[in-house]
């Protein structure tokens, strides 16, 4: 069960569903809970052939978004005043898997990722940048994906 996407995917496996993240992130953007699990299903579309249906797929995604912070990081000194060298982003995510067909491989997980940007960045145009955002769901959803279909 080896393919060139990297997946180790049952034969028997036809189906995901992905339920929607909820967002449990007290400063998160409002569109956080969306855009995260859209970004969630299109990963797993393009990288595998499983079909996605609303509920119950032979392998099953929820979870929740437990932390969206932006704060500063790399303190330096500037004319005896503390301030940001850069600002972080860290986002932390709660995955729950079930795979129907073979519960040895279920988990429950707490994924995170962190991002710097310059200290000129505030989170509003961090919100903004849909480039750098992507990038962040990128990490945490192939974190996902690793540990649940392609065994790493």
């Amino acid at each position: 069960m080896y393919s060139f996407s990297g997946t180790n995917i049952d034969p028997t496996i036809k189906t995901i569903s992905i339920a929607t993240f909820a967002n449990n992130a007290s400063n998160g953007p409002s569109f956080l809970s969306q855009q995260f699990t859209e970004n969630f299903k299109d990963y797993f579309q393009r990288n595998t052939s499983l079909k996605l249906v609303p509920r119950d797929g032979d392998l099953q995604f929820e979870g929740q978004i437990l932390a969206y912070d932006f704060a500063p990081a790399a303190i330096q000194q500037a004319n005896g005043i503390d301030q940001a060298g850069a600002n972080q982003l860290t986002i932390q995510v709660r995955v729950k898997f079930t795979n129907t067909k073979d519960p040895k491989q279920d988990f429950e997980e707490t994924l995170q990722t962190t991002r710097s940007f310059p200290a000129t960045r505030d989170i509003a145009s961090v919100n903004s940048d849909q480039t750098a955002l992507n990038e962040l769901f990128r990490n945490l959803i192939s974190d996902a994906f690793n540990k649940s279909v392609a065994n790493w």
